[in-house]
């Protein structure tokens, strides 16, 4: 028969062999494809394909399994708004880095202005009668006659004429010969 002892030392044995896992030697997925789209400088944005060569090119990642881990960054990036997909949907397309925005700037809030603090009745003073509002002046109202609504045309910009330059040269040469 064997006993229960003898098991738990060899589970033991188990126990204090744990599988450490080895960090990747490269960054993230969502690094590596923001760094790829920032050095492939591509106008309409760079596609799945070109940012899985730059990142097997330069990057020491499996071959096999990146395509999948590149689409899954691709989802995840334009998901976050790190990425803007200008053309097609899910991995497909062309992606760009997105812009971030700018930061309105807030108008500087003044202090609020304290206000007095009332001073509580007691029983030595006597209460103030509430005040009743003003009363309002009862005014005629006068029946407004409905006026017709003229159509308003928008007025076409006309290029404003140009006045002819006379030329002084002219009356000059008149007046001289007027005097001769």
């Amino acid at each position: 028969m064997s006993s229960p002892a003898a098991a738990s030392p060899a589970k033991s044995k188990k126990a204090e062999k744990k599988v450490t896992k080895k960090p990747a030697e490269h960054p993230k997925y969502v690094e590596m494809v923001e760094a790829a789209i920032g050095a492939l400088k591509e106008r309409t944005g760079s596609s799945r394909q070109a940012i899985a060569k730059y990142i097997n090119a330069n990057y020491k990642v499996n071959v096999e399994k990146s395509g999948t881990h590149i689409k899954l960054a691709l989802k995840k990036a334009v998901a976050g708004g790190v990425l803007k997909q200008v053309k097609g949907t899910g991995a497909s397309g062309s992606f760009k880095i997105a812009e971030k925005p700018k930061p309105a700037k807030k108008p500087a809030k003044k202090p609020a202005a304290k206000k007095p603090v009332a001073k509580k009745a007691t029983k030595a003073t006597p209460k103030k009668a509430a005040k009743k509002p003003a009363a309002k002046k009862a005014t005629p109202k006068k029946a407004k006659k409905p006026t017709p609504k003229k159509a308003k045309k928008p007025a076409a910009k006309k290029p404003a004429a140009k006045k002819p330059v006379k030329k002084v040269v002219k009356k000059k040469a008149a007046k001289k010969t007027a005097k001769k």
